[in-house]
């Protein structure tokens, strides 16, 4: 069992892919917002690559393992240390009962870290996920955030923990965390020439956008567009805004939400339909830089790209997720 001393600022029960089939009922698909890190701290721990970690946002998390184990920290470099010694990043650690484990704060690029354990952590599946949706308040860990006093139980780990201890990455396999990401995207459903005009579209493709301070795990908003962006003057039958539409299905996670005046990037837990216009959609490859965004820090721009193009992204992901990468 793992003991929560410090909740930080938010931790939660994430796995990957998270909850699939449920979009038409209004149910998002959680999960990890960085897929790419939760993956990879499972690999170090020799755990399936979706099980479940603790996703840590922010920071400043503190708990006691309540038996021995190996763990692996993954994402922002948040400054680990057990029994106040620190511990390496990106690379299996024995723990022993007893341990204090202890975060900091986010490092200088990212904003996510991921706690994976050897056998994973033992919560009940709902809808076929371990992920917590926070915006419906079900999964994870009774549907919240943790809190201090809580206890999570963990898989079983093998017997020989030994044979898990101290597994790393090879040279050039760990991302790179950056301030402003880049997200390849494709354009539509709802673009030039029909909602947006061409300027619109080359300010989307051409634009560092910061991101706002008002991101979460449903959205992550980013600043205001600029005049000129809308091909219409008002949304018809849609509304009044030149952003609305008659309602349709969001293309989420992942979907750029123009919401009145600020572009709207649509994440793990954000809606699954409504009323306003999507003018790009970011690649599934690249979803996972979207959780290391920092809020009033960070900066997202957008990269045109096409449907081969986001194939061969996924593909190439997958073949670093193996164990061959580890050293």
């Amino acid at each position: 069992m793992f003991i929560i001393k410090n909740p930080g600022i938010e931790t939660l029960v994430e796995d990957w892919p998270g909850r699939l089939g449920y979009l038409g009922k209004g149910m998002s698909t959680a999960g990890g917002m960085d897929n790419l890190a939760l993956r990879f701290a499972n690999l170090l721990v020799g755990n399936p690559l979706g099980e479940a970690c603790l996703e840590v946002a922010g920071g400043y998390l503190e708990g006691e393992f309540g038996v021995d184990t190996v763990i692996s920290i993954t994402g922002t470099d948040i400054s680990p240390s057990i029994n106040g010694q620190p511990v390496p990043m990106w690379k299996s650690c024995r723990v022993q009962k007893g341990d204090i484990l202890k975060l900091s704060h986010f490092g200088e690029y990212g904003f996510r870290a991921y706690i994976g354990f050897a056998g994973g952590i033992d919560v009940p599946l709902y809808l076929g996920s371990k992920s917590t949706c926070l915006f419906g308040s079900y999964g994870g860990f009774d549907g919240r955030k943790l809190k201090q006093g809580d206890v999570l139980a963990l898989g079983g780990a093998p017997q020989n923990l030994t044979s898990l201890e101290g597994r790393g990455l090879k040279d050039g396999v760990m991302p790179v965390y950056e301030r402003e990401w880049h997200l390849r995207a494709i354009p539509g459903p709802n673009a030039s020439p029909e909602y947006i005009t061409e300027k619109g579209m080359d300010y989307l493709f051409s634009q560092p956008l910061r991101i706002q301070h008002s991101s979460n795990r449903s959205a992550y908003r980013l600043e205001e567009i600029k005049s000129g962006f809308f091909a219409r003057e008002d949304g018809g039958v849609g509304g009044s805004h030149p952003s609305n539409i008659v309602d349709h299905a969001y293309a989420m996670p992942g979907a750029l939400n123009i919401c009145g005046n600020t572009p709207v990037l649509l994440t793990a837990d954000g809606p699954t339909l409504g009323g306003y216009m999507c003018a790009l959609s970011v690649i599934k490859a690249d979803m996972w830089k979207i959780g290391q965004g920092t809020p009033s820090r960070d900066y997202i721009r957008f990269v045109s790209c096409t449907r081969e193009e986001a194939l061969q992204a996924r593909l190439e992901q997958k073949k670093i997720l193996t164990e061959d990468s580890l050293s």
